[in-house]
């Protein structure tokens, strides 16, 4: 524990895959700011989202639960605000409830999508959030608490400058209170709409890209169309590579505003700066363009379950290192109480784990870190070893097996194969008592008719009628989002 609690700024991104990181191996994506946060922290080589796609990847980072302890187990698409709006983690305990206990004073700058995304959550003095899960960058509605009323606004400022500048006005205010700062950053980029959205000095700097790093392989079999256009990509293939590319660059520019005004308000050094997306993302990865969803059945290839993480503390956190343990979105809320010096335990009853003393460089004790971390999407789960992942999809599969190892892309299922039958079999019944032991009964999602089209009401409320059909012809506007 810390004697002087230090300010928080956690900054999440939205649908950006472990691979969009210039400090992560890729040479052709611009992210400065970031790359050179990770070389005064430390970074995440083997980070994963609890599942992938947006909301309950979400309420995973909130609650450091897995989706079928929270509820949440598809992106939310039902009505998002007003009084009709479900909050769908009313009743359970986030980690920032804790951290307003401690003291600290609270902020969102950016995408909630938990429902009731208007509605400010315990502690939270400001709270500039988008009305659902996704918008055009260069129109959007947002809801800001104000004098203890929402005011719902449209904002034609592009919106990565939108909420920088929000985050910015926050950061400079409550650096003048004797109390800590906690403020959630959540960008919507780079998500998509990509095609001409993006400001054009950050389009210009990739108009003669090769894209060698996203490749564009041949559709996935399992990937929904929409007039021959993958239900999670553009038509204009190239256009919508530049514009991920530029949505990304564009974050990184603002991100290096808000680490700046840290620097010059002198607060830098007491600080904690979290860095992390949501869920992963294939750009044509795969044969897949978007997340778990990008498919049906939906999938947990690493570019779908593998999310950038970065932590940088001075004097707290180790610089320039780079950590390859297997760590889940579900650590990261103990983590982040740690490392502020409130007591992680109540956030350590369940799956998650903190992670604080690695990245203080402790040696670790004996049997201290589980040796694997697992996924769910509805009816899909995996457990994923350093060495092998294996993939069940209730009831009936299909099923998979990869040698991590020998097949790093995920491209050789072994599933099948008679010399692995004992491993498939040693690894189901590890997966099935780990989720016997962290599911709630009620909301546990094997038996769940979730198929990646959207999540409208609670499970406990209307189980089988809270996920919308699996229309992928387009006549579902909500089909394949967020």
């Amino acid at each position: 524990m810390w004697n002087k609690k230090p300010n928080i700024l956690f900054i999440l991104s939205d649908d950006q895959g472990a691979w969009a990181l210039g400090c992560a191996g890729n040479p052709e994506i611009q992210t400065p700011q970031l790359d050179a946060l990770a070389a005064r922290g430390t970074r995440l080589e083997n980070f994963f989202c609890a599942s992938p796609v947006c909301s309950p990847a979400r309420a995973s980072l909130m609650t450091g639960n897995i989706p079928s302890r929270h509820g949440v187990h598809d992106y939310l698409a039902g009505v998002e605000t007003g009084p009709q709006a479900i909050d769908y983690l009313s009743g359970q305990r986030l980690f920032t409830d804790d951290l307003a206990d401690a003291g600290y004073r609270l902020g969102l700058s950016g995408k909630w999508h938990l429902g009731a995304n208007d509605a400010p959550r315990k502690g939270f003095s400001h709270w500039f959030a988008l009305e659902g899960g996704g918008s055009p960058y260069d129109s959007s509605v947002m809801y800001r608490f104000d004098g203890g009323t929402s005011r719902r606004e449209t904002v034609t400022e592009y919106l990565t400058d939108a909420i920088t500048n929000d985050a910015l006005d926050f950061i400079t205010e409550a650096s003048q209170g004797p109390e800590p700062f906690f403020l959630a950053l959540n960008y919507t980029a780079p998500h998509k709409p990509w095609k001409g959205q993006h400001p054009p000095e950050f389009e210009d700097a990739y108009r003669d890209c090769a894209f060698s790093s996203c490749p564009q392989e041949a559709m996935h079999p399992w990937t929904p169309t929409v007039d021959g256009v993958p239900i999670g990509g553009e038509a204009d293939v190239r256009a919508a590579l530049v514009g991920y590319f530029a949505a990304v660059s564009a974050m990184d520019a603002g991100i290096g505003t808000v680490l700046g005004r840290l620097e010059e308000l002198g607060i830098q050094e007491n600080t904690l700066v979290v860095f992390s997306s949501d869920n992963g993302f294939n750009c044509g990865h795969h044969g897949i363009w978007g997340k778990g969803n990008g498919t049906f059945p939906q999938n947990v290839y690493d570019s779908s379950v593998k999310v950038p993480a970065i932590f940088a503390l001075p004097g707290r956190i180790r610089q320039g290192v780079v950590l390859t343990e297997l760590l889940s979105a579900y650590d990261l809320a103990a983590t982040i109480l740690e490392l502020a010096g409130v007591d992680p335990r109540p956030f350590e009853d369940g799956p998650g784990q903190s992670f604080a003393g690695l990245l203080a460089g402790l040696p670790p004790a004996a049997g201290d870190r589980a040796v694997v971390v697992f996924d769910e999407y509805g009816p899909v789960r995996m457990i994923r070893s350093t060495d092998w992942k294996y993939v069940h999809r209730y009831p009936h599969g299909p099923h998979e097996l990869y040698d991590l190892v020998a097949d790093p892309d995920e491209r050789v299922n072994l599933v099948d194969r008679p010399a692995h039958a004992a491993r498939v079999s040693g690894l189901r019944s590890q997966l099935q008592e780990w989720f016997q032991q962290h599911a709630v009964p009620g909301l546990e999602g094997s038996w769940l008719p979730v198929a990646g089209a959207g999540q409208a009401a609670s499970v406990l409320d209307d189980p089988l009628g809270a996920f919308t059909p699996p229309n992928w012809d387009g006549t579902d506007a909500a089909g394949g989002s967020s």
